[in-house]
């Protein structure tokens, strides 16, 4: 199904018209210190592209001391990696359509960084611009059940209160069996030792996919309503 919607129209002289809307506007913000929420989140990005859509991939700014980072290897090479991805701004926000968030685990919760974005859309949530835009999260875990679930239950909390419209991968795609978490994409990083898999960019193909298709028939529905 493309992401192109298209409205027939009868124009002055009675002729039937077709006009074909832009793509939808998908901004993906995440927040990654070892760079495992970092590789899916392009995953996400890359699928939602090649569903059709427009793309902006953003991450959340990073609060931790340089000390910190610099302590950890996987941390400051991942920091460096990214370095030329832009900061996510709330402008970003009221640009999409739709939203994915991405967060690692901090304790069955989601990471302040990402968590400190969100509290900056007050302005816009006060001004009812984050409503009846599409939601959606990914996140990582050192363990298994080290509360992926939990993670993605907390981040969409702050999606209810904005109104939003929660798109979940569900297990509405086979390869939602194989990742099994039908909140969102998530993956096992057995602290650093298990890099992102087939089955987790299988997941985030079928939550990208998702995502595009409902928003845009979301979006065509309000156009005509």
């Amino acid at each position: 199904m493309g992401i192109f919607s298209r409205n027939r129209t009868n124009d002055s002289n009675g002729t039937e018209t077709t006009t074909v809307s832009a793509p939808i506007k998908v901004a993906v913000v995440y927040y990654s210190s070892t760079g495992t929420i970092a590789e899916i989140s392009k995953q996400i990005a890359q699928q939602a592209e090649k569903a059709g859509a427009e793309v902006r991939l953003l991450k959340a700014a990073e609060l931790a001391p340089q000390a910190a980072i610099d302590s950890n290897p996987a941390w400051a090479a991942n920091a460096a990696a990214t370095a030329d991805i832009p900061d996510a701004t709330p402008d970003d926000i009221e640009w999409a359509d739709a939203v994915v968030f991405g967060s690692p685990t901090r304790f069955g919760n989601v990471a302040s960084q990402l968590k400190q974005f969100i509290d900056t859309l007050g302005g816009l949530w006060g001004e009812g611009k984050l409503a009846d835009k599409v939601y959606s999260g990914f996140t990582s875990s050192a363990t298994t059940h080290g509360g992926q679930e939990s993670t993605l239950l907390a981040l969409y909390n702050s999606f209810h209160h904005f109104g939003g419209i929660i798109v979940a991968p569900g297990y509405t795609d086979p390869a939602k069996f194989a990742d099994g978490n039908p909140y969102g994409t998530s993956h096992v990083d057995g602290q650093g030792s298990n890099p992102v898999d087939e089955t987790t960019r299988e997941a985030a193909r079928v939550q990208a996919e998702r995502i595009v298709r409902l928003t845009t028939a979301l979006k065509a529905g309000l156009a005509t309503a």
